[in-house]
Parts: structure tokens; sequence; C-alpha cells
């Protein structure tokens, strides 16, 4: 079977579960997945549904949205709030209410930041501190 250009969703999603050190049939049992169609999903041979996604986003404690990026099906926004969200929903050592605390936290203030950033007008070029000189009439 040739496989589909689905992005590097399947490479992806292998990675991911080998970081959380399941084994192909644990992630396909937790997402509610066959096992053989997972298999395929990691291969490239399958094109997973946006549910799909989201189920093994949730089996794996990561972002959904990140999945869909990998799958083409979202435009990529700033790399680094995915990857924060990311390693913020990967942490064991939090509760889920404290994951989804931390994740309102930090986009409250990336959205004041951008805010201030487009209030503030841009530096003026400093002004040149050598004085001009005086030209005197001979």
């Amino acid at each position: 079977m040739a496989s589909l250009n689905v992005g590097n969703v399947g490479e992806y999603l292998r990675e991911q579960r080998r970081n959380a050190q399941l084994s192909l049939r644990q992630l396909a049992d937790a997402a509610g997945v066959s096992n053989p169609y997972l298999s395929q999903i990691e291969r490239g041979l399958r094109k997973p549904s946006a549910e799909i996604l989201q189920q093994l986003a949730k089996a794996l404690r990561i972002s959904a949205e990140t999945l869909y990026v990998q799958a083409g099906m979202l435009e990529e926004r700033d790399r680094d709030e995915l990857e924060v969200h990311a390693a913020i929903l990967a942490d064991p050592t939090i509760n889920e209410r404290q994951k989804q605390v931390l994740i309102q936290i930090y986009e409250s203030f990336r959205k004041e930041n951008a805010v201030v950033e487009e209030q503030v007008p841009a530096d003026p070029a400093p002004a040149d501190p050598v004085r001009p000189k005086t030209v005197r009439p001979a």
C-alpha cells in the first residue's frame, strides 16, 4: 500500500507514544481505536479524522491542536505556544485542573503582551549626538 501524504502526523504520533512509554496496543485501547488502524496511521497509510486525532491526543495527554497541525488540518500558529501547551499537558506531576489553569494563565499573558505591543509605538530613531558644526563667514 502506498504512503499517503498526511504530513508528519504518523511519525509524530509514534514519537509521542514512545515518549509516553506506551505500546501500540496500549495507545489503541486508551484511544478507542483498533490496533491495526493505529499502526496504519503511524506508518502513514491512513489519514485519521479530527475526532480520531482528538481521541489519540487525549490518550497521550497532548494537545489535539498539535496533532491537527501535524496532520495538515490546521494552520500552524505560534510553535512556541503549541510546545508550551504540549509540555503542560504532558506533565504527570500536576492534575488536569492545574494544567487547564496554567494554560489559561499562559494564554492571558500572551494576549496581554500582544495588546501592549500593539499600543507601544516603535522607538523613533535616536537623535544624532554629534552637533552640527557652525560655519563662520571668512
